[in-house]
C-alpha cells in the first residue's frame, strides 16, 4: 500500500506544480522582461523648431519701492491692480477730501490758538516795558525804592 500511496502523492503534486509553472510562464511571457515591446511609428515631417526654455524657480522684481500717502486719510478710490505695471507720475490712489478737510480745519484752529498766545506774549511784553519805564521814571524822582528801579 505504501507504493499505491507515493504514487497518489506524487501524481496529485504533478496536478499542481504542472498548471502552476504553466500559469507563471504566460505570466512571463506577457508582463515580464520577455514581454513584447510596445513601438510608436510617426512619419518624419519638415518643420520649424522653436527654442524654448523651461525651469523652475523664483521671479523677483530688481528694484522693490516703498510707496504710499504724505498724509493720513481714507483711501477713495484705488487705480491700480497689485502686480500691474505703472508709469512715473501715474494717479495710483485718491483720498478723500473729507478727512482731509477735518484735519485742514483742525490745522487752522491750532494756528489761531497759536497765533492768540503769540499776541497774549507781545501784550505782556508791552506791559512789562511800560512797567520799567514807570519804575524809571519814579527812581529818577525818587518816588519809588532804589530795588524797584533796579529792576
Amino acid at each position: 500500500m505504501s507504493l499505491l500511496k507515493t504514487k497518489a502523492r506524487t501524481l496529485a503534486l504533478i496536478a499542481v506544480i504542472v498548471p502552476l509553472l504553466a500559469v507563471f510562464a504566460n505570466v512571463a511571457m506577457r508582463s515580464g522582461p520577455l514581454a513584447p515591446v510596445k513601438v510608436t511609428v510617426a512619419r518624419v515631417e519638415e518643420g520649424v523648431v522653436a527654442p524654448a526654455l523651461f525651469g523652475i524657480g523664483t521671479v523677483e522684481a530688481r528694484h522693490a519701492y516703498r510707496i504710499g500717502p504724505t498724509a493720513a486719510g481714507r483711501v477713495k478710490r484705488v487705480d491700480v491692480q497689485v502686480g500691474e505695471r505703472v508709469r512715473a507720475g501715474q494717479l495710483l490712489a485718491e483720498m478723500e477730501a473729507v478727512d482731509l478737510a477735518d484735519r485742514i480745519r483742525a490745522q487752522e484752529a491750532a494756528l489761531g490758538r497759536a497765533e492768540a498766545v503769540v499776541r497774549e506774549a507781545e501784550a505782556r511784553q508791552g506791559f512789562a516795558r511800560a512797567q520799567a519805564r514807570r519804575y524809571d521814571q519814579l527812581g529818577s524822582l525818587q518816588a519809588a525804592s532804589a530795588e524797584i528801579a533796579a529792576g
